[in-house]
């Protein structure tokens, strides 16, 4: 059995089962007691406690995921690093990983895989902000619970790009995991935001397809392909992908960083306009600029060898050509002579055409350049400080929008767009966020919380509720909520509702041994633990009266204070067994009553009705004694007739146990004369009703029928 499964950390953390085993560390489903809370708990394996890097790492993803509070990355509630044992406690994660997901349904659709990209791109937009680059962007750290709500997970080798760059480790630069690595990752340098853009993409391609952009033999060979091929194009896996969609998946791609998206927010706006318009075609030139190295690889490949690539018929031509005057010889000065000619009149042409342009339009400038892509760049921050945007062009503000993925402040669209050939000093009127479309959170606190759950969400919340004991809301009933009463937030924010319940419970105490101990000191011994005693007087030969035989629960078991032990006081006082012999030739069962005290004892005379005298002579009565003496009368009747006849009544002493027969009735039986006196006769002394008085007879004998 695993050693830490039933053990308490830091005397609240209660680990109850394995959930997950990386290279690094285990992952436990624990009980928060003091939270009152299911949480994730990450220990570092024994054997890495002495490894520095390791234990950097282990520490590292602790500080990355403190610094972090997005709804879409999982929580850190708490962090220990002892000695011989490091651990992080987490919220708990109860769902599957976007990999196990794409696995269990092999086609995802493309709706879906937008929905699942943009919450994984709103977590990283909020790292990146915060300076923290994750590096491993993967499916398999990536949670998804079932109402389609994303978590990321793992920053074990995340890094802090604004504050981190000249502490990380060589060992750490090509680090990854190697089918969702960006080239540069691949090639051992140091990464920034564009790495994390380039995983997405992948994994989006991953989602999209059902496999994997590359994939090889070996981790070796799919570093390589990331470095040096291409991705078949989506549409060509699953020609129902829309078009647009495929371009904002190959431009997350690019192994060119500059090429890629700069920005999580920057990739987040071209989803915003695919989703407006899913017939989008953003005419993004892939493979463009790697068409040369294509060709010179095909011409200094080795003669004879196979070609790796299909080769454009152009190139097929030239190579042709190449070799043709390998075998005659080349005809250098006819080739350089044409090719000069037609140099000459393509330049001539060219100059033509710009100089007819200026006479047509001699005021138009020729000096066009593109538009700088403003998407998500902070006006305030960025743009009126950047001196080379501001020569070329003349930035004006236009209107606001609302946007769910830009930050207030920042360009949500730009006029003309970002990338389109202008002429310097053309004016660019910026579009600003103000940020996502807001309600202001409902004032729950001191509602009950169905009641308070029931408006939070339909005002357009997530509800996540959270306990916390309090000494002045009772429970059940919301103490407060985060964000708080009336701050404006936007639609589907997740809303922490802070739940009391009640009083906080002080720590339990262990009950004291109060057996073989006079009641009062019991009583005051279980009253200075904060117990209340719960007295039971009962007969026992063993013990004393006064004294404490048997205490409900034992001791050293741990309450509650306030909670009851029950225990058991000697009277003093001993069972009797009262011995009553029966009447002679009776046939028909008989019911006896038995009255103690002159009162009837229902139970001990059902028990000991129905009696057939033919087998039985006596009837034994077992007294549990309370007191020092007892009256005990005894009558008889036929069964079911409930026509009682005194019989026998005797005096009991509880104090030593023993009985004396004072009294005795023959049974008398009219249909039956026959009828006669027990077998064994009394020998206690008896009186009778003929006497008159009560006076003893002579003989001691009981009275006989005659």
């Amino acid at each position: 059995m695993d050693k830490y499964i039933g053990k308490r950390l830091d005397g609240r953390y209660e680990i109850k089962e394995l959930i997950g085993v990386g290279g690094m560390a285990y992952v436990y489903k624990a009980y928060d007691s003091i939270d009152d809370r299911v949480v994730a708990i990450k220990i570092l394996r024994e054997e890495l406690l002495a490894n520095e890097e390791f234990t950097r790492r282990f520490k590292n993803e602790s500080k990355a995921i403190a610094i972090l509070s997005h709804p879409n990355i999982v929580k850190v509630y708490d962090v220990s690093f002892g000695e011989r044992l490091q651990y992080i406690v987490m919220e708990y994660i109860d769902g599957i990983t976007l990999k196990e997901y794409i696995e269990q349904q092999k086609d995802i659709k493309w709706k879906e895989a937008v929905h699942f990209t943009v919450q994984i791109l709103r977590a990283l937009q909020h790292a990146h902000d915060k300076g923290i680059v994750h590096r491993d962007i993967k499916p398999q750290n990536i949670m998804l619970l079932s109402d389609g709500t994303i978590k990321v997970t793992d920053f074990g080798i995340a890094r802090f790009s604004r504050t981190d760059i000249r502490a990380t480790s060589a060992t750490d630069k090509a680090i990854g995991s190697v089918h969702y690595i960006s080239p540069e990752q691949a090639r051992g340098e140091i990464t920034d935001e564009k790495a994390d853009i380039y995983s997405v993409g992948v994994m989006l391609y991953e989602m999209l397809t059902g496999r994997l952009p590359f994939e090889a033999d070996n981790a070796v060979s799919v570093a390589i392909m990331q470095l040096q091929s291409e991705p078949k194009l989506p549409r060509e896996i699953n020609p129902q992908i829309p078009e647009g969609l495929e371009d904002i998946t190959m431009k997350a791609m690019r192994k060119d960083p500059a090429k890629r998206y700069q920005s999580a927010a920057e990739m987040l706006y071209d989803i915003d306009e695919f989703k407006r318009n899913p017939t989008i075609h953003f005419e993004y030139t892939y493979f463009k600029d790697e068409t040369p190295t294509r060709f010179v690889e095909a011409i200094t490949r080795v003669k004879g060898e196979p070609s790796t690539e299909t080769k454009e018929p152009e190139e097929e031509e030239i190579e042709e050509d190449e070799d043709e005057e390998e075998r005659k010889g080349p005809p250098v000065i006819p080739i350089l002579a044409a090719v000069a000619g037609a140099f000459v009149l393509v330049a001539l042409i060219f100059v033509g055409i710009i100089v007819f342009g200026k006479i047509i339009n001699p005021s138009e400038n020729s000096d066009e350049i593109p538009v700088p892509n403003l998407i998500g760049k902070s006006y305030t921050e960025e743009i009126q400080i950047n001196k080379e945007w501001n020569e070329n062009f003349r930035i004006v503000l236009g209107g606001e929008a609302y946007s769910e993925t830009i930050p207030a402040g920042c360009v949500v669209d730009t006029d003309p767009k970002p990338n389109s050939m202008r002429v310097v000093g053309t004016e660019i009127k910026l579009t600003l966020s103000i940020g996502p479309k807001t309600t202001p959170v409902p004032d729950v606190a001191g509602e009950h919380k169905d009641t308070a759950r029931a408006r939070l969400e339909n005002a357009g919340f997530t509800v996540q509720p959270i306990s916390e004991s309090s000494d002045t809301v009772a429970a059940d009933f919301v103490i407060r909520t985060d964000p708080p009463a009336d701050q404006e937030v936007k639609a589907g924010t997740v809303i922490h509702m802070v739940v009391s319940t009640g009083a906080q419970e002080p720590d339990p105490v262990p009950v004291p041994n109060v057996v073989n101990t006079i009641q009062t000191e019991a009583e005051n011994q279980l009253r200075a633990k904060g117990l209340i005693p719960e007295v039971v007087v009962d007969n026992h030969d063993s013990y004393a009266a006064g004294l404490v035989f048997k205490q409900e629960p034992a001791a050293d078991t741990e309450l509650q204070p306030g909670s009851t032990v029950k225990i058991y006081v000697s009277s003093g006082y001993k069972d009797v067994k009262l011995t009553v012999p029966l009447p002679q030739n009776i046939t028909a069962a008989m019911d006896l009553q038995i009255s103690v005290d002159g009162r009837v004892d229902e139970a001990l005379s059902r028990e000991k009705s129905g009696v057939i005298p033919a087998d039985t002579r006596e009837v034994v009565l077992n007294l549990e004694l309370q007191k020092e003496s007892y009256r005990v009368r005894i009558k008889i009747a036929y069964a079911g007739t409930n026509d009682f006849q005194d019989y026998y009544v005797f005096d009991v002493n509880g104090k030593n146990g023993t009985s004396k027969q004072t009294e005795y009735y023959p049974f008398k039986d009219a249909d039956n004369p026959a009828t006669t006196a027990p077998s064994t006769e009394p020998t206690d002394p008896v009186s009778s009703p003929e006497s008159g008085n009560g006076e003893e007879r002579g003989n001691g004998k009981a009275k006989k029928d005659d």
